[in-house]
């Protein structure tokens, strides 16, 4: 993670000086000055063309005319379908976080890692590079078509040579054209995109102002040789205006040989045509590194495009439908000069689109090629492509890709380039849905895009179709490309790539172990893998302990779930370990679970499907002992855990003291790449101990001692809550210690007070139905040293909760900090606090409320004298003042928590008003302070900063983990 670009690594609210340190990173390469382009520039335009090529002028008749109007309109709904799968896994992605330069080669590469987004980025950019080749053989036809010396239409002009070599000459030219508008950067292609989409439109226009104002005619068709090479009488379609007859002839399919080619049509061929013509979803989403904001450009102008385009297809089908016959257009594929008021700009949009889409493939290609030589994954191949102008845009890409194409246009090849053109396409496609499903599939805490109109069912449903789609346009290019993408991977692979983007592939393998895949849970022989330091201790198969194994993979008779756990956790790399796919892996120590139980439901809130263990320390020497007393209390505690219903492994251990068990534990619990990386306790206060195996549902029924198999009641396994006054198994000096020690062993620490007065709707899963009524509090800051913000902590670990069924409606609050009267000086940079904090939840895909809390003259009349050390308020002489600080922060949150709410767990006594009220509060946790004498006045801060607050966690994250890139 040392080369991960992510701003957050270093995030503050405020700099030291109280400077704003940047949060978009503009300073790095194809930052903000580079990003120029707007949604409808960037992405609507070049979509648009892409996406109309010269389909729309071109092939109207050919699909209508073969497949019928009600065939031709299901074919545009599964072709739009298909792609509208793809474009909702596009926004998901681009709104998850920032997106570079490179479009879908950086989408489906840092999802699915160097090996696979390589080999399909390469796959991508040849399809680019031939696609701009197949629009200018397309453009060089449709030229010839009407001024070639060969033309055979009714009105060619026969001014032009042709043969290869001339064909090959206008090619090159028409490639010089759009080479050098690239060249000269986004900016000019974007004005020439424009152009060029004004000509498209005035002529698409034109033609649906011809459908209303041209009456019935006769049109002659292109001449066929007959038998014997002797000519044919003149054939003439017909155009008859609005009429229902005509429609009615047109709505069934009648398919017939295709008069250019000869081959017999049939639904698939015609739908292949159709499909190759609106494969242009990516045009915008490859200009991401010119974009303005690509997170918002992205999926905005690629969905109203796709809109956009979707409603001119289905107005022409409807109005070829109605005004021309069958003959006409199956016979004449470019009609639309025929009816058109003025011919000549029905001719100009043919070419502009045509010139639009070579445009839009070799821009994108070049950015696609740039993005590919600054990762490095193919060395010194293309090394030139990362040369750049001081502008940012990447010449040295265009020229490459404008010398390949040029070789392309050399094969001259049309109809065989642009199969393999959508086939490339669709697997870049295909891949892109792959990446929103294995994201989905993982389940990662920072995996929160604020596109939301997708799921799994839509990404899976889009690979497949892509897949399907790839058959059925042309199985050898289909099985071809798999192969190229196959080998191409092999070959990253065996280069080796970069490993600080992230690997999907682990958070997946870490989603397939997580407790949700190891345990059954219930009381009905769920059964549990165990693992231990040693490897596996215990599983159980349904039906009761008795049919407990230990796992043997040699003598195992049939698969096993321990041979799968085994391979997944084998295959866990820590090294691959990065902060978008990082999650909550939590330890509880529980003393007594009679007390804990709460805490122990909200912990298992918390994890959002990481590990979660339960910690025991029996205090005991094994020396003095006849056996060990941990091994007979496992059973007592699965059945805790089954019937709490909750997905944690049980861990216990015996040692002379619990600082000691808990150094134990955070060393050894979990196995490879599962271990914890959070602490979590209880809170340590003067609270008298509740039992509430009496209270709670669960745990007050009797056990059932007829049932075969069945064990003693669980308030018989576990001793009674501790009696007010009694000792303390330990004490305020350890339980600090203990922190400290796991914040020294690089953990991240979290306090649970008052835990037991969560609303019970909090702690059952998937309820919810009165979620509206509460919110979550979240103090960014160190209240007891406000003037230095700790780090974005909160906005990670108030996530959690929102990711839970119980949760899903809580709003979020969120106090950016203290204000005017204040005398440590936070006030002259509030408000450059709240914008970066409101920046930083946009940034994150967090949404939240926040509001500006002014700490009033409660906070003290002057500012005292005190050391600092680490972030914890530190004097000899300051205990006053930082008691008093403490207090005023105190009564701060809970003013916060009952002001017009009607009142909070903590808040004003005697608010009996109607409204949500707080139900968990989130507060810094202050590292401990060096000396240990200062324990126990550390600890006394903690109980006055917390008191009264209502359930309340107070959380030291030491690791990063939010992070805004892909």
């Amino acid at each position: 993670m040392a080369s991960e670009s992510s701003p957050l690594l270093a995030y503050r609210l405020l700099g030291e000086e109280g400077t704003a340190l940047p949060l978009n990173g503009a300073g790095a390469p194809g930052g903000a000055s580079a990003r120029k382009l707007s949604t409808f520039l960037g992405v609507v335009v070049p979509t648009v063309l892409s996406m109309f090529s010269i389909v729309v002028f071109l092939r109207i008749g050919f699909v209508v005319g073969h497949a019928g109007l009600l065939q031709a309109l299901a074919m545009l709904l599964v072709a739009y379908f298909i792609l509208a799968l793809t474009v909702l896994s596009v926004c998901a992605i681009a709104t998850n976080g920032a997106v570079q330069g490179g479009g879908a080669y950086f989408m489906i590469s840092r999802t699915l890692g160097p090996e696979v987004g390589g080999s399909i980025g390469l796959m991508f950019y040849l399809a680019n590079v031939c696609g701009c080749a197949v629009s200018l053989l397309g453009l060089v036809e449709s030229v010839l078509d009407v001024f070639g010396a060969d033309a055979t239409g009714p009105s060619g002009l026969r001014v032009l040579p042709q043969g290869y070599g001339w064909n090959l000459l206008y090619g090159s030219l028409l490639l010089g054209l759009v080479g050098g508008v690239c060249t000269l950067g986004a900016g000019l292609y974007a004005r020439a995109s424009f152009l060029t989409f004004l000509l498209v439109s005035g002529s698409l226009a034109s033609v649906l102002i011809s459908f209303v104002a041209v009456g019935p005619r006769d049109i002659p068709l292109t001449p066929r040789p007959g038998p014997n090479g002797s000519s044919l009488p003149p054939r003439f379609g017909h155009f008859t205006g609005f009429n229902s007859s005509t429609l009615k002839d047109n709505l069934a399919a009648g398919y017939a040989e295709d008069y250019t080619t000869g081959a017999m049509m049939n639904f698939a061929s015609v739908f292949a045509v159709l499909f190759n013509g609106c494969t242009g979803i990516m045009a915008g989403a490859n200009m991401s590194g010119e974009l303005k904001d690509p997170s918002r450009a992205i999926p905005l102008g690629t969905i109203v495009a796709v809109a956009y385009t979707f409603f001119v297809y289905v107005l022409l089908f409807f109005l070829s439908s109605f005004t021309c016959d069958r003959t006409l257009l199956q016979e004449d594929y470019g009609f639309f000069r025929a009816i058109s008021l003025w011919p000549p700009l029905v001719l100009i949009g043919i070419y502009a689109t045509a010139l639009s889409a070579s445009m839009s493939s070799l821009i994108g290609a070049s950015r696609i090629l740039h993005a590919l030589a600054r990762d490095d994954l193919f060395g010194v191949i293309l090394a030139p492509a990362k040369v750049v102008s001081r502008g940012g845009n990447p010449w040295a890409a265009v020229l490459y890709s404008w010398g390949l194409v040029q070789l392309v246009l050399l094969a001259g090849k049309l109809n065989t380039l642009a199969a393999v053109v959508t086939v490339f396409y669709l697997v870049a496609y295909a891949a892109v849905d792959l990446s929103c499903l294995s994201l989905e599939w993982a389940s990662a805490p920072n995996f929160r895009p604020t596109f939301s109109l997708f799921s799994w069912h839509t990404c899976l449903l889009g690979v497949a179709s892509c897949l399907l789609m790839m058959f059925l346009i042309s199985p050898g290019a289909a099985g071809g490309s798999l192969l190229l993408m196959g080998l191409l991977a092999a070959l990253l692979t065996a280069r080796g790539g970069p490993s600080s983007w992230g690997y999907v592939s682990q958070a997946l393998l870490f989603h397939q172990v997580s407790p949700r895949s190891w345990r059954g849970g219930g009381e009905t022989g769920g059964g549990q893998i165990t693992p231990s330091l040693f490897g596996w201790s215990w599983c159980s198969r349904p039906g009761g302990a008795e049919q407990g194994c230990v796992f043997d993979p040699a003598t195992s008779p049939s698969p096993h779930p321990c041979t799968q756990v085994r391979k997944y956790l084998l295959r866990l790399d820590v090294r691959k370990d990065h902060v978008k796919f990082w999650r909550p892996q939590l330890l509880l120590l529980v003393g007594n679970p009679r007390g804990a139980l709460p805490l122990l439901r909200l912990a298992n809130q918390l994890k959002k499907g990481g590990l979660y263990v339960l910690g025991h320390v029996t205090l005991g020497d094994l020396d003095s002992l006849p056996s060990d007393p941990v091994q007979p209390q496992y059973g007592a505690w699965l059945s805790l855990v089954d019937r709490a219903q909750v997905k944690a492994f049980v861990d216990l251990t015996l040692s002379p003291s619990v600082r000691q068990g808990a150094q134990h534990l955070l060393r050894i619990s979990g196995l490879g790449g599962m271990k914890p990386n959070t602490l979590v306790l209880g809170f340590y206060d003067d609270a008298p101990p509740q039992d509430h195996f009496l209270t709670d549902p669960a745990f007050s029924e009797p056990a059932d001692s007829t049932r075969e198999g069945s064990s003693p009641a669980l308030s018989t396994l576990f001793p009674p809550p501790r009696a007010p006054g009694s000792p303390r198994a330990l004490s305020p000096q350890d339980y600090v210690a203990t922190v400290a020690d796991a914040l020294k062993m690089n953990k991240n620490v979290v306090l649970a007070r008052a835990s037991g007065a969560l609303p019970p709707e909090r702690l059952s899963r998937g309820s919810g139905g009165t979620s509206q009524l509460h919110h979550v509090d979240v103090w960014p800051l160190n209240l007891l040293r406000p003037g230095v913000g700790p780090a974005t902590w909160t906005s990670a670990a108030s996530s959690y909760c929102r990711w839970q069924p119980s949760w899903a409606w809580c709003p979020l609050g969120i106090a950016p900090g203290s204000g005017s009267s204040c005398a440590w000086g936070l006030g002259r940079r509030l408000g450059a606090a709240e914008g970066r904090l409101r920046a930083l939840l946009s940034q994150l895909r967090i949404r939240a409320e926040v509001q500006e809390v002014v700490w009033g003259e409660g906070a003290g009349a002057g500012e005292p004298e005190v050391e600092e050390e680490g972030d914890f308020v530190n004097s000899g002489r300051g205990d006053v003042e930082a008691e008093a600080l403490a207090r005023s922060a105190n009564a701060l949150v809970r003013a916060q928590q009952g002001r017009g709410t009607g009142g909070g767990p903590g808040g004003p006594e005697g608010g009996d008003t109607e409204g949500p009220t707080t139900a968990l509060t989130f507060l810094y946790l202050p590292r401990p302070p060096a000396d240990p004498a200062r324990y126990p006045r550390y600890l006394a801060l903690l109980e006055i900063l917390t008191r009264d607050l209502g359930p309340t966690l107070l959380v030291h994250g030491v690791t990063p983990v939010t992070c805004t890139d892909l």
